[in-house]
């Protein structure tokens, strides 16, 4: 009798092969690239605090580019505005998939690593602002500790050899595509500056050719990047950040494919610009802003800054709470269980790697104190010790569970009748 009654929802549960088998793909390409944004950032600080520093602070400030239309800037400067537009075009492209043919189309499903998307986000904010109140610091940096790196924390995860199972890595990557979002958004609203209304209506119209050519399926490159290329300049020079175009340029990428049988536009994109701004545009930007300088009483100092400390504190602290909190708490709501074999313990590992944030932490401290300024260096030591620590408590959670996680991805991978698809998503429904 009790067979007949309907089974609790799950959280955290497989899904079906085509997303698990997505997603895994761009986790496997997000872990390379998370490898070279570290060795980009340890090169940078050992060069940043060597003798030889005065070499790398001249190159980071080395200005080039056609100052006759105001985009003479620093190499620092080009890859914070104009590379890192190429990761925010990639953003966009994922925002877009989620939402309309992956895993947050499903309501239901995508309502736990979305309420997740904005505890986590909210939580450092609020844990950032206390500290800097009582510590009578500077509120301008709230949203810095907000932000989680997807790339770092497959690194770290890549380093320790974990195995997470494709349940837990799909939640990691929508939670991270969520905040993403959040962040762009507070990118938008509030780091905004004399906004010029009349280049950022210019800047809608290579974005309206631009959508109407992948609409009919234009996918030159020889058109599409000088199309792509005006949209930054002009919405550069609105005011609003220049990354914000290459979000908006991916969110009109057509995500259906154009006839049966092909991949979409999207998946297309997506396949060529990930190597370039997972493999390139990150660790180029991560080269020139984690290079911080930590000897000669820089590190006492800026640990005796409510910045430093709120920052180390919303990473560490914040997203633990509010991942967490929000998980547990969508558990109660609902009256969903964990999938089998899974634990509470994996949802306290999964908050904590939330907490390394550094591509768009480091942005958003600039945006907010200035590229350079003292508070500046301060936010890039809040948040390397912020993500280092998270990354520390987070392998030593997850290793308690690391047979747990081998004995699951055992299971998912093993495919006896040799189709190219693992027996577990044949069982399941839709998985076949």
């Amino acid at each position: 009798m009790s067979n007949l009654l309907p089974s609790k929802p799950r959280l955290f549960s497989r899904g079906e092969w085509p997303e698990a088998k997505r997603v895994a793909d761009v986790l496997r390409a997000e872990t390379v690239g998370g490898a070279l944004l570290l060795l980009a950032a340890v090169a940078a600080l050992v060069w940043a605090n060597s003798p030889w520093r005065d070499g790398y602070t001249g190159l980071r400030d080395l200005k080039i580019g056609p100052s006759s239309l105001g985009l003479e800037m620093s190499l620092a400067h080009w890859a914070s505005d104009g590379l890192l537009a190429i990761f925010f075009f990639v953003v966009g492209l994922e925002l877009k998939h989620e939402f309309v043919v992956g895993d947050l189309r499903d309501r239901a499903k995508a309502a736990v690593p979305i309420v997740a998307a904005v505890c986590g986000v909210a939580m450092p904010a609020l844990i950032y602002v206390l500290v800097n109140s009582i510590g009578d610091g500077n509120l301008t940096g709230w949203a810095i500790p907000s932000a989680t790196d997807i790339a770092f924390a497959l690194a770290v995860l890549a380093v320790l050899g974990q195995y997470l199972p494709s349940a837990l890595r799909s939640f990691l990557l929508t939670l991270a595509v969520v905040d993403d979002l959040i962040a762009i958004t507070i990118i938008a609203i509030f780091f905004t500056s004399d906004l010029n209304l009349v280049y950022l209506g210019l800047g809608v119209l290579p974005m309206i050719v631009f959508w109407l050519l992948v609409r009919r399926g234009v996918r030159s490159p020889w058109l599409l990047i000088p199309i792509g290329i005006i949209t930054w300049v002009l919405v550069y020079k609105s005011g609003v950040h220049a990354t914000i175009a290459g979000v908006v340029l991916g969110l009109l990428v057509p995500v259906r494919p154009l006839a049966e049988g092909e991949p979409s536009l999207c998946t297309r994109f997506e396949h060529r610009v990930r190597p370039l701004s997972a493999g390139l545009c990150v660790p180029v930007f991560a080269f020139f802003a984690a290079g911080v300088t930590v000897v000669g009483g820089g590190l006492a100092a800026a640990f005796r800054d409510p910045i430093t400390l709120g920052i180390v504190a919303g990473l560490v602290l914040g997203k633990v709470i509010g991942v967490l909190g929000a998980t547990f708490f969508m558990s109660k709501f609902t009256r969903a269980e964990l999938d089998d074999d899974l634990a509470w313990a994996d949802v306290v590992g999964l908050s904590l790697l939330a907490g390394i944030g550094f591509t768009v932490s480091l942005l958003i401290g600039e945006l907010a104190f200035g590229a350079g300024s003292d508070a500046d260096e301060h936010v890039k030591i809040g948040v390397l010790t912020g993500s280092l620590l998270s990354a520390l408590l987070a392998a030593l959670v997850l290793r308690t569970r690391n047979k747990v996680y081998r004995r699951i991805q055992e299971s998912e991978t093993l495919d006896t009748d040799a189709d190219g698809i693992p027996d577990v998503y044949q069982k399941a429904p839709g998985g076949a």
